[in-house]
């Protein structure tokens, strides 16, 4: 298969963990017989202080004329110190979601046999948790309308939805739970706010057409409690932008390390893969960023295109290293750690 991908590296140690798992998707192309095409462009703040716009024109056709896009990560701490900043780096990726029609946030959470003692909560609560987060990304209050009125005195943002954005994304949900265990939860406030409410009588009018998947409903609160109570619990979930921004990177920590979720944003047409832990400015070029996050972004990348034996190769892989201790510090015994690119040399060597 040729592949052309579009190289988002970004800000931070993105440039860092997306050169390792270029290695690593170059290995698999040779050891499964596929071309792959990279195509970089410039994103975040790179691409403010390069051309002023944190998501390019150029950027965008780059994209949308590619097969997928590879991200690694943006934000930079002098937009983030600077409240009075027109233009931000977080903007390139709001526009590039809404640019690619990327509605679907698929953030797995899983833990690692070798690893459960790394989490912050006890073993027997997370052993076994394999669960699913599918987040809508173009709608609510981050799209919403927002601004100053009584003199800056009094600020506003509207969380808004339409039926259409609730099931388009609940669609994707239900279609996930049926290849799966057959669960849905529906994540909401419906108790207060109305577009949750929204949120649930689409939801509960679709479920006639899953007569198999059994749907629960649950407030956002009680979820972030239960996530740290039992995880494996819950197996597909659904929700809106900002609760899913939230209870994802609250159930990030679950596996021990960020540094080990991958992601996937998905529309009608193109995939865009990404790990989840951000830019982390303070590790830039000390080569002791986590890659492997970037990496098995890169296995649901080679999934979403139906190579199912690529994505298990490169699970098989990082799940390897984990067992042998190829880890950088995040996940190392004391003086053990080894570096970035060490790491993504020895997955890339033993693809």
């Amino acid at each position: 298969m040729k592949l052309n991908i579009a190289l988002l590296a970004g800000d931070g140690i993105g440039p860092e963990v997306i050169d390792q798992a270029v290695k690593v998707c170059d290995a698999i192309a040779t050891k499964f017989n596929h071309e792959i095409s990279w195509k970089p462009a410039l994103t975040g703040a790179a691409a403010i202080d390069a051309v002023g716009e944190p998501y390019p024109d150029e950027t965008h056709e780059i994209c949308k004329n590619s097969d997928a896009v590879l991200f690694g990560a943006i934000g930079h701490p002098k937009f983030d110190n600077d409240p009075s900043a027109k233009v931000r780096p977080e903007q390139g990726l709001l526009k590039m979601r809404k640019a690619l029609g990327l509605f679907a946030n698929v953030r797995p959470t899983f833990t690692f046999p070798s690893l459960l003692d790394k989490s912050p909560l006890k073993r027997e609560r997370i052993e076994g948790t394999d669960l699913v987060f599918l987040r809508e990304l173009t709608g609510g209050i981050y799209f919403g309308e927002k601004g100053r009125r009584d003199g800056g005195e009094t600020a506003f943002d509207n969380c808004v939805y339409t039926r259409e954005e609730v099931q388009r994304l609940a669609k994707k949900g239900f279609e996930l739970a049926m290849t799966r265990s057959k669960r849905l939860c529906c994540v909401d406030k419906a108790n207060v706010l109305e577009t949750s409410r929204l949120w649930r009588e689409t939801v509960q009018a679709m479920e006639k057409d899953y007569p198999e998947v059994e749907v629960s409903y649950e407030f956002v609160d009680a979820v972030a409690m239960r996530l740290v109570q039992w995880p494996n619990s819950y197996d597909v979930l659904i929700t809106e932008n900002l609760f899913g921004d939230i209870l994802t990177d609250e159930a990030s920590v679950i596996s021990g390390s960020m540094g080990l979720m991958p992601s996937a944003s998905l529309g009608s047409d193109i995939g865009l893969f990404e790990p989840i832990h951000g830019s982390y400015p303070q590790a830039t070029g000390k080569n002791i960023a986590n890659p492997m996050a970037t990496v098995l972004s890169a296995a649901m990348m080679f999934e979403n295109f139906g190579l199912l034996e690529e994505g298990k190769a490169i699970r098989a892989v990082v799940n390897n290293a984990l067992n042998r201790g190829i880890v950088t510090e995040d996940l190392a015994e004391e003086n053990n750690a080894y570096g970035t690119k060490e790491v993504g040399d020895w997955l890339a060597e033993n693809v």
